[in-house]
């Protein structure tokens, strides 16, 4: 691990050393239980899934195109798939509201995907991809499998592409079954299946900067391993990497099962916490956050009210993400981080408290109401259409940083 071979300083192959792709390969294999061994022929590597999904988004679409993706979602997607390829997201919403058909709130179905790419059809916008992200950011929720499978049908209805961004794959700290898309033993359409995953996330190494694609599409790698150049990997990290992917003890009997121990202490810490607050959270299995439900606090159901309540808590010194910055259609709901040590979750409990309290006592200066087309489409253009352009995106939300 100390000494590094001159090579390793020498230009490696843009896609990925061997070595790293194999040990790579193998550790998928195990840890996604896939159905079969992967090739490591079929894994490009990265600076990061940021750079996966700028990659993919222009080999796999015209400028213009779309993509569906359920929101609340990750709203950092949006600018890495713009910034080559041009393409807007198409927005499946999704309700905190549970009916008799949708047994959790925030619960994906096929019929939503249906709608909302029948909508974009009769706004000219021609749908290419379905981009899911599970462990879902910032749900916390998992598909179950049979959801999965329905979600993947639908796509191969529509010829769409589906890219899996399964980041938080090893960060599920429950007992809830996490099925990747690697584990299906046969995919309606494995050419236009398209894995990712990263070390940021499930081994705490954001600054790392590594980035997995794993996809059976020769002319859709050849493409990507084309842009690849301008996003490859330093030889001395793809060597450590692969040394501590190939250290199986650690990971099994040290790392993940600490890892897990640790994640859902925290949450408990956290969630407990809110609660006292008076602050419910959505049920989560996987992920490093939790989705709260702030809307009680706000001084009107809308977004304005929303991004007040955020400026307040940041001026606390609180870092929590409002659910705008990830495109919920419901202002009020916020993503909380618990990641960290145990002293800062309860640091951040106690001024959470003091903040909400002080702020209850101010006197409300916005009684506007939302009505409930607004709360279902906080973005319209002109024609009173849910606008999905970039343009809104960044300086709405330019304010807002989130991970």
């Amino acid at each position: 691990m100390n000494y590094l071979e001159p090579h390793l300083f020498q230009y490696s192959d843009t896609q990925g050393t061997r070595s790293f792709r194999e040990e790579i390969a193998k550790f998928l294999t195990d840890y996604a239980r896939a159905a079969k061994a992967l090739n490591p022929e079929h894994i490009t590597v990265m600076n990061g899934c940021c750079a996966v999904f700028a990659t993919l988004s222009i080999v796999l679409c015209d400028p213009g195109d779309g993509y569906l993706i359920p929101a609340p979602y990750y709203g950092g997607i949006n600018s890495k798939t713009w910034l080559y390829g041009g393409i807007q997201p198409v927005h499946v919403p999704l309700s905190s509201e549970v009916t008799d058909e949708e047994g959790h709130p925030f619960q994906l179905t096929v019929e939503k995907l249906e709608a909302a790419l029948q909508s974009a059809k009769k706004q000219g916008i021609r749908v290419r991809a379905l981009i899911l992200i599970n462990p879902h950011n910032p749900l916390g929720d998992i598909y179950p499998a049979q959801l999965l499978k329905e979600c993947l049908e639908f796509a191969h209805r529509y010829e769409l592409h589906v890219i899996m961004d399964e980041i938080y794959m090893l960060s599920v700290y429950d007992d809830t079954t996490f099925t990747s898309v690697l584990s299906l033993d046969c995919l309606p359409n494995p050419e236009r299946t398209h894995f990712m995953w990263g070390f940021s996330k499930d081994f705490g190494m954001s600054g790392i900067r590594v980035g997995v694609l794993y996809t059976r599409n020769h002319e859709i790698r050849k493409a990507v391993n084309q842009l690849a150049v301008f996003h490859s990997c330093p030889g001395p990290v793809q060597h450590v990497l692969s040394q501590f992917l190939r250290d199986r003890d650690w990971l099994d009997n040290v790392f993940f099962p600490t890892n897990k121990k640790r994640l859902k202490e925290a949450q408990n810490i956290l969630v407990d916490g809110l609660a006292d607050v008076g602050i419910p959270v959505l049920k989560s299995s996987g992920g490093l956050y939790v989705w709260a439900d702030f809307r009680k606090f706000l001084k009107s159901q809308t977004f304005e009210a929303e991004l007040e309540l955020w400026q307040k808590l940041l001026d606390k010194k609180l870092l929590i993400s409002p659910g705008k910055a990830f495109y919920c259609y419901e202002p009020g709901w916020f993503r909380l981080v618990f990641s960290d040590s145990v002293d800062k979750i309860y640091l951040c409990i106690q001024r959470l408290e003091q903040m909400l309290h002080s702020y209850a006592a101010e006197p409300v200066t916005n009684n506007t109401s939302s009505t409930a087309d607004d709360l279902c489409n906080p973005e319209k253009d002109a024609s009173g259409k849910p606008s999905n352009t970039r343009g809104k995106d960044v300086s709405q939300l330019k304010n807002i940083l989130v991970y």
